[in-house]
């Protein structure tokens, strides 16, 4: 009887297997580890702490799972991979986001009508109790500009429906601000990131222009800005979502008057009762050379930023979500003074922060995006 043949080949594969399925965990368990992925902008699981009271609840086990998984040594690079191999074989979502041809665009959820019409309501009864002029802008985000390049049969709810029952729905103390129109005729421009959820500053320029007849303000034209192409290497939240390197990564522009910048103080508070840091820029440059560059524009979130500028215009205080934050740029070339407002930030009725009547209009500046998953607005009802 003949002895079966060793197959080498066969063996050696085995070898590496093993080796890696022993190698892996305990290389994942030697390296530091990190409190955050920078790459997915998101907080890392940090190792549980035992209990009986986790173990039977199995709290534990599920922590401990996403911890190695978090802290798995090459975890970026297995992720981009297997997104690669997905969408090779036809699967166009990954985490939310879906992946285009030549853009990342984000799965939005269809709207909650009750929970929309609690923050009509909340705007409503800030318009009646205070005696100024008040705008609202809801912009359309990348996802409904560019639905049609959507996979087939997507769920993708139509945010032009959603905004023009918002505004039907606002008292007539409120006028709205119906940027659809700029935004879906000029699709082709660069006026979406392709890789993060934000408007680009074209885009903003186009809204802030199309603005300017309601709001009572003479837009500057284009050709009176410089533009600086600030960063070629943005890759923002979507991209973090999806991790997919083949959409080509975005550019982040400053426009700059060719007259001059006129601010002269930029005011952020991060904590309520602290005094706020002050600086001389509407641009903190630092933030380029970081994952997270749209914060260029004003910094990160902050519950309260205000810009002082050298016009002799009025003031004006904004309430927002950071779509603002390349948009407020525009706006200091009519206003002397503008508070920005984040309500996710502020636990308090406004009306400890600030008094309306100091200021001489109000604007609402949401995307529909964040506007339909709101529920920070109805704040504006604490007494």
């Amino acid at each position: 009887m003949k002895k079966p043949k060793l197959n080498i080949s066969s063996l050696i594969n085995c070898a590496v297997f093993f080796a890696l399925l022993i190698t892996l965990p305990v290389v994942t368990a030697l390296l530091p580890k990190k409190e955050r992925s920078e790459m997915e902008n998101k907080p890392l699981q940090k190792m549980p702490s035992i209990s009986a009271k986790t173990v039977f609840s199995r709290k534990y086990m599920n922590d401990l799972e996403t911890y190695v998984s978090d802290h798995f040594v090459g975890r970026t690079s297995w992720i981009k991979s297997k997104t690669v191999l997905e969408t090779s074989l036809g699967k166009r979502e990954r985490n939310g986001i879906y992946i285009l041809k030549n853009r990342l665009v984000e799965h939005i959820a269809e709207p909650d009508y009750d929970s929309i019409d609690k923050n009509v309501n909340a705007v409503n009864k800030f318009a009646s109790e205070n005696d100024v002029p008040v705008f609202f802008m809801i912009v359309p985000t990348s996802a409904e500009i560019y639905a049609d390049e959507l996979p087939p049969n997507a769920p993708n709810p139509n945010q032009r429906d959603v905004i023009n029952y918002v505004y039907r729905s606002f008292g007539k103390g409120i006028t709205t601000l119906d940027v659809y129109p700029v935004m879906e005729s000029n699709k082709y421009q660069y006026i979406y990131y392709r890789t993060d959820h934000h408007w680009t500053t074209r885009g903003a320029y186009l809204a802030y222009a199309a603005a300017g007849k309601k709001m009572g303000y003479t837009p500057l034209p284009e050709d009176k800005y410089d533009i600086e192409h600030a960063s070629d290497e943005f890759q923002g939240t979507f991209y973090s979502k999806a991790l997919y390197d083949k959409v080509e990564k975005d550019t982040l522009d400053i426009w700059h008057p060719t007259a001059g910048e006129n601010v002269r103080e930029v005011a952020v508070t991060t904590m309520y009762g602290e005094e706020p840091q002050l600086y001389n820029s509407m641009y903190f440059r630092d933030y380029l050379g970081v994952k997270d560059k749209y914060a260029a524009f004003l910094g990160t979130n902050a519950p309260i930023v205000t810009i002082k500028s050298d016009n002799e215009g009025g003031k004006l205080l904004v309430i927002k979500d950071s779509y603002a934050h390349c948009y407020a740029p525009f706006l200091t070339e009519h206003y002397s003074e503008i508070s920005l407002i984040d309500l996710r930030y502020i636990q308090m009725s406004y009306k400890q922060l600030l008094d309306p009547a100091d200021y001489d209009q109000v604007l609402f500046l949401y995307n529909a995006s964040s506007f339909m998953s709101d529920t920070d607005l109805r704040k504006l009802a604490y007494d």
